[in-house]
């Protein structure tokens, strides 16, 4: 699988997404994300909003479901969403409803394994229940807490090998990454990277980050695209 480069969208004004998303697919960017700021300031309007300006680009609403599994799918892929995000942590129910509104609207089914305590079970477990992708993620309030106290800051990519040799989807590792890590992430196996906080949104003002951003993501997406095929499900060795 060629990596895909997906821009999250974590603002909380509908035209300002839409400027920074206009700039990201200029800069190469492949998905949208209407990030969880943004679906909470815009709900299903900023989703509307960025089909109606950017049609025939894939866009995911993180909706990081925890019930109400089905109407919350459908209504996102009614929107124009193509992608759906629902939480490991969830009921196995919720999951199988999410899957299922998938397959009756076609949209596509992430699973998000934050705060599993096994996060290579979850993400199995994620994937036997029938999503199509696999979300690797530290949280925004977990890193910034551990750090607070003086600690190393977890980070994706401390299991994102075990996760990927896990299952056979593809893998999206998300969490505080910085520019270098998330440009390899291909080396690990995980052909999605996500360009969100800190890289390019503000993570504090949920703002687009300053200096000159296009010609930043364009820089990344052309090392990331360079990379070539990545194999999906690495063999265990």
């Amino acid at each position: 699988m060629k990596p895909v480069v997906q821009i999250s969208l974590d603002l909380t004004d509908i035209d300002e997404a839409l400027e920074t998303a206009a700039m990201a697919l200029r800069a190469g960017v492949d998905w949208l994300e209407a990030g969880t700021p943004l679906i909470l300031a815009e709900g299903l309007h900023g989703v509307r909003k960025l089909r109606e300006a950017f049609p025939g680009v894939p866009i995911v609403a993180d909706l990081k479901t925890m019930d109400g599994g089905y109407l919350e799918a459908e209504m996102m892929a009614k929107a124009g969403a193509t992608h759906v995000v629902v939480m490991a942590r969830a009921h196995a129910e919720t999951i199988k409803c999410v899957v299922q509104a998938g397959h009756d609207f076609g949209v596509k089914v992430m699973g998000d394994n934050m705060v599993c305590p096994d996060m290579v079970a979850g993400a199995r477990w994620l994937e036997d229940l029938g999503c199509d992708y696999i979300i690797h993620h530290i949280g925004y309030d977990e890193r910034r807490g551990i750090a607070a106290q003086g600690l190393r800051m977890p980070s994706p990519l401390d299991q994102l090998r075990e996760v990927v040799q896990a299952v056979r989807v593809p893998v999206q590792a998300v969490g505080g990454l910085s520019l270098e890590q998330a440009i390899r992430c291909p080396e690990y196996g995980a052909p999605l990277i996500v360009l969100g906080a800190p890289l390019t949104i503000d993570a504090d003002a949920f703002k687009t980050a300053g200096g000159n951003l296009e010609d930043s993501l364009r820089l990344i997406c052309g090392a990331i695209h360079a990379y070539g095929d990545v194999v999906v499900g690495l063999p265990t060795i």
